[in-house]
């Protein structure tokens, strides 16, 4: 049997969840933070304006396990405005949203706000002014990851996201990973 690596991440802000960019514009890469093996593959993704936990694997059918619709993923998200229990509700029952030129009702699920801002390092692209306005946090659990869906359920509500951090997919959480840093494991245990 062949020896798989699995590692996780915590995927910085402006970095595609990907180790190959066919386009000719210059953008920063997964590889450029670790000397992955080679056939190493992101399981899933996370956009380039999103943060944090990524796993990777050098096992197809270990990004297929996690990829099935049973794995949830929760995110803390800051958005712009004061969330209302009201929008909290909404996002809970589900929403819709526009998906490749069609409405998009999302499925349950969990969210609440968060009392405590999350302590996460310091992002390199400045969020936005506290002049603009206040900020608040919440948590989002979804188990199905349609394109861009966290930030587009929380304008689908009146409350844009500034900021989207992944901290858990199943049962492996982000912790303290810094931004950039790379953890290899001996397997996932979602």
């Amino acid at each position: 049997m062949s020896h798989h690596q699995h590692f996780l991440i915590y995927k910085p802000y402006g970095y595609l969840s990907q180790f190959i960019y066919e386009l000719k514009r210059p953008k920063k890469l997964l590889g450029e933070l670790y000397s992955f093996p080679e056939n190493t593959m992101a399981i899933g993704r996370l956009d380039e304006d999103s943060e944090g936990l990524l796993l990777l694997t050098t096992d197809g059918m270990m990004s297929e396990i996690v990829r099935s619709k049973k794995v949830e993923k929760e995110y803390y998200v800051q958005v712009d405005g004061m969330i209302t229990e009201e929008a909290i509700a909404q996002l809970k029952n589900g929403v819709l949203i526009g998906f490749n030129g069609k409405k998009y009702l999302t499925k349950k699920c969990q969210a609440h706000s968060l009392n405590e801002i999350p302590n996460f390092p310091e992002r390199a692209k400045k969020i936005r002014d506290e002049r603009h306005g206040p900020t608040s946090w919440l948590s989002i659990t979804i188990n199905e990851g349609k394109f861009r869906q966290v930030r587009k359920m929380t304008s689908a509500v009146g409350f844009p996201t500034l900021r989207l951090v992944r901290v858990r997919v199943g049962n492996i959480l982000l912790n303290n990973l810094k931004a950039g840093e790379v953890l290899e494991v001996s397997r996932f245990e979602i």
